[in-house]
């Protein structure tokens, strides 16, 4: 495990104080335990309800009297020289007092004595008094080699219980391993728990199974949503500049594309018009390419902690480039970020975020395209603009007569109707100035004048729909205006 090999580093290097925030705390105790044996040093582990233990794991009671944070850390300043000792959730009993008071005085000791102290919470809520005092450690996710390790070693287990039938292929389980990465070991032992009880076997058919409860668990924890991509590029109306420029780059990620010569993009951001299909491209940029798609979720990262937030933002990097290669869309950036670009009352926390995502942006090796989307230039910050952030700035403007013929067809089509039935060129007409989501949503506001009418859907009920919602190019006019006239000679235009 590397993570060993970092934290025999860190206990022989001056930081005498090592905090880890994660929810994997057995994990975490392996690591610590195998890193001390390795030094040849003495561990200790203390928690509210046992009090001191003599090493990391299913040891023995040594203090059972020092239960309370105040009698923990006394006994542990008095443990042999060299000594590691953990806390596990710890930062709820020193936010102030007397356990806060001499955890700050006892570096000194520690140093002295070289004891380390490791604090492991769930949360990165420690008083800034420890944090300044104190080194973050952050465990690495899992890589392919030891997800294999885990898959196999669950195997082994659930049917050392109860016997089960494995008839997975080697390019099955390659799948699999790949469709595993970026949980963490936990959520991976569950997965293949839970993926095994149903039916006793685990085989190829449970490749989607797995992809599945992979969705399932990326989406409960909040910062990244795994996007189910059904949608291809054809599937959108006009924009054949984007489309020709992502067809030529389908197969970046390749090896025979590497071989060539070719560096991997690292993404474009589309700018433009409320509901002109800069979503609906990242989605079928995704199908097209096979890659999977996430979605970064800006305002779940935030966090009311201190540091918190920005560890957040470090632990969805790090999802995402186990899970390379794959696409990564923020949407709405500047809304996201809004606070980067302006005086913000969140002491520079939008900053530092936007910041990150800048280095992380351009320094980042794994193959991952990012897909940024804005509505507004004016909230963008200028620095997202700049050459080299992005291969390509594309402006994707409103529909053009031809493209709204093409959309019409799409979204008939795509609700079982004939679109020859239908007078596509004057549905364009009566449409001008629309978007391709308000075209979407006047033919199923028409068919729901069909349903009322208790008749079939035609021209007449489309263009009345149509006649009586103002688009967005009436009622953001002045916006608009401003929007195309910023991105002329600055964007290419999409289509």
């Amino acid at each position: 495990m590397n993570d060993v090999k970092e934290f025999e580093k860190i206990l022989s290097d001056s930081d005498k104080c090592v905090r880890i925030v994660t929810l994997e705390e057995d994990y975490a105790l392996e690591v610590v335990q195998e890193a001390a044996m390795n030094l040849s040093k003495q561990s200790f582990v203390w928690t509210l309800a046992s009090g001191v233990r003599e090493g990391l794991l299913e040891s023995e009671i040594a203090e059972p009297a020092a239960q309370s944070p105040v009698e923990a850390i006394s006994y542990m300043l008095k443990r042999p020289y060299g000594s590691v000792c953990v806390f596990l959730d710890l930062a709820e009993h020193i936010k102030n007092g007397v356990a806060l008071r001499l955890i700050r005085d006892s570096i000194s000791t520690m140093k002295k004595n070289d004891i380390t102290f490791v604090l492991i919470d769930n949360t990165d809520n420690l008083p800034a008094a420890i944090k300044s005092n104190s080194r973050l450690f952050e465990m690495s996710l899992p890589d392919a080699d030891e997800i294999g390790a885990i898959v196999k070693n669950t195997l082994r287990m659930i049917n050392s219980n109860s016997p089960i039938e494995i008839g997975v292929t080697k390019r099955g389980m390659d799948i699999i391993i790949r469709n595993l990465q970026g949980l963490t070991r936990k959520q991976i032992r569950k997965i293949v728990e839970d993926t095994v009880s149903e039916d006793h076997r685990f085989d190829d058919d449970d490749i989607n199974v797995v992809l599945s409860s992979k969705r399932r668990l990326m989406n409960s924890n909040s910062y990244l949503e795994y996007v189910q991509t059904p949608l291809t590029i054809d599937e959108i109306g006009g924009m054949r500049t984007l489309k020709s420029w992502l067809k030529k780059r389908k197969g970046v990620f390749s090896k025979r594309a590497k071989d060539f010569g070719l560096v991997a993009p690292k993404g474009v951001l589309l700018l433009g018009v409320q509901g002109a299909g800069k979503s609906l491209c990242a989605k079928a940029l995704a199908t097209g390419w096979k890659q999977p798609l996430l979605k970064l979720d800006v305002s779940a990262l935030y966090n009311s902690y201190i540091g918190e937030t920005e560890r957040n933002l470090r632990t969805a990097f790090k999802q995402i480039e186990m899970m390379a290669p794959a696409i990564l869309w923020i949407d709405e950036v500047e809304k996201a970020f809004a606070g980067a670009a302006a005086q913000s009352s969140d002491g520079g926390l939008s900053k530092r975020m936007f910041g990150s995502l800048l280095t992380w942006m351009q320094d980042h090796e794994e193959p991952v395209f990012v897909v940024a989307t804005a509505n507004d230039i004016a909230a963008l910050p200028p620095e997202l603009l700049r050459k080299g952030r992005f291969d390509e700035i594309f402006f994707v403007d409103l529909p053009k007569a031809e493209v709204r013929e093409k959309i019409f067809k799409i979204h008939l089509e795509k609700r079982g109707r004939d679109s020859q039935k239908f007078d596509l060129q004057e549905l364009s007409k009566a449409s001008e100035g629309f978007s391709g989501a308000e075209i979407e949503q006047a033919v199923i506001n028409s068919m729901f004048d069909a349903f009322t009418d208790d008749v079939e859907l035609n021209n007449s009920h489309i263009i009345n729909t149509l006649e009586t919602s103002p688009p967005i190019s009436v009622t953001m006019a002045e916006k608009i205006s401003e929007l195309r006239s910023w991105a002329e000679g600055r964007c290419t235009m999409a289509d």
